[in-house]
């Protein structure tokens, strides 16, 4: 990975605090498509990933809150103009893929569910596909894999990186814990790797990359990503071993017969949603994050209490962590922060952590305690509790970590319970 991809992969993977895109902009979103919903009767069938309870999951995501604003100038009518077939079909070909994308009647009905009754739900994709694609296409690039396949994480999970299927699939690429775990992706009560936009990435197009190896043929690999190589066999074989989506498409299942044309749709709208009058959201790129190889375990709420930022945040730069729990203590963690915050943890030392058997008796939400303090002197001085530290301390008294140094003559940041801090 060279030094503009690594440093845009941490662009697009950090947050900061921007303005929030007005609430009532993104709940019109969830109600428009779910009264759509109720009054249409589609007769092809919506891919798990675009269903309202994926869409409303990335509406209520902290990235959506924090990065993704509607555009106020956008000058679109809002009106889904009719195109001819032919319109349809020269645009598909225009597209530099490698992928066949063929225009035909199912195609059409995957376009119009976009460009029609999903196409709030399209703008809202177009911007956070702005945090995700420059990851989605460093990987696939690395495998030798079409990039076009970046769009599939958008049926998938509807870029939603904690998304769960009703079959247990799990994030962005949805992967199943057998298949993650073939693919060097780590799932315990602790950690699911399925999560991690980069390295659930990097597996989803090794295993796209295998699955070319045993079909030569793009469009079956993106079937048999839906429903499984074993599944297309078996519609090759009832096809009299015609090794083509379109031949076998009667013998597939029902999802998967939808799935391609799907893809082939996604990859038109996220093209031309110009020519449908569809707005995208705009997306605030954040400030840069950086990554701490941790080993031993770690609380995200002492990491916030620290370093100054909501737990909320660091969550959702750390979607690998099933719970506020980074054990480091079973082998090395990655944990990532904003990069202003990643010196304040180091300059922490030992105070940080915690013990195996504290991590245990901890609480995922434990209550805040206050500490004593007494006039002494001229100043205020404050008793270190167990667990305490100088981040900590200087948090609640509203002075910083430097200031408490200054005032008691410390030299790093180690403190002891018991000892008498001095905090103005």
């Amino acid at each position: 990975m060279n030094k503009y991809t690594i440093f845009l992969t941490l662009l697009l993977l950090s947050f900061t605090i921007v303005q929030a895109a007005p609430s009532c902009f993104l709940s019109s979103i969830a109600m428009q498509d779910k009264n759509e919903e109720d009054s249409l009767a589609l007769s092809v069938e919506l891919p798990e990933g675009l269903q309202m309870r994926e869409i409303d999951s990335l509406l209520a995501s902290w990235h959506a809150s924090k990065f993704l604003q509607f555009d106020e100038q956008c000058e679109s009518t809002g009106e889904n103009p009719d195109f001819d077939p032919e319109t349809y079909a020269k645009r598909l070909s225009r597209l530099p893929n490698v992928v066949d994308m063929p225009y035909n009647n199912v195609v059409q009905q995957y376009i119009n569910l976009y460009s029609g009754r999903l196409r709030q739900s399209v703008s809202v994709l177009l911007g956070a596909s702005n945090f995700y694609n420059p990851i989605f296409e460093e990987a696939l690039e690395s495998y030798q894999v079409p990039l076009e396949l970046r769009y599939l994480p958008i049926i998938e999970s509807a870029l939603n990186p904690t998304a769960a299927s009703r079959a247990g699939a799990v994030g962005l690429w949805q992967f199943m814990i057998g298949t993650g775990k073939q693919y060097g992706l780590e799932v315990t009560s602790l950690i699911d790797e399925r999560c991690d936009p980069i390295k659930s990435s990097y597996a989803a197009a090794q295993y796209l990359h295998d699955l070319y190896s045993i079909f030569g043929d793009w469009t079956l690999v993106i079937a048999s990503y839906n429903c499984g190589p074993n599944n297309v066999n078996k519609a090759i074989k009832r096809a009299g071993g015609v090794k083509d989506y379109w031949t076998i498409y009667p013998y597939l299942p029902a999802e998967t017969r939808g799935y391609v044309p799907a893809f082939i749709a996604a990859n038109y709208i996220m093209n031309y949603y110009c020519d449908h009058n569809i707005c995208p959201v705009n997306t605030t790129l954040p400030m840069n994050t950086d990554t701490i190889q941790v080993n031993r375990n770690v609380r995200m709420e002492r990491i916030a209490e620290l370093v100054g930022i909501s737990q909320e945040e660091i969550r959702a730069l750390n979607p690998q962590y099933r719970t506020s729990l980074i054990p480091g203590e079973s082998h090395t963690c990655t944990l990532r922060l904003p990069t202003t915050a990643v010196g304040t943890f180091i300059d922490a030392g030992d105070s940080i952590y915690v013990t195996a058997n504290e991590a245990r008796l901890v609480p995922d939400v434990p209550v805040p305690v206050k500490t004593p303090s007494n006039k002494k002197g001229n100043g205020t001085t404050v008793t270190v509790r167990k667990g305490d530290t100088l981040g900590a301390i200087a948090k609640r008294n509203r002075t910083t970590v430097s200031r408490l140094q200054q005032l008691n003559g410390i030299k790093g940041t180690n403190i002891q319970a018991g000892q008498k801090i001095r905090v103005n």
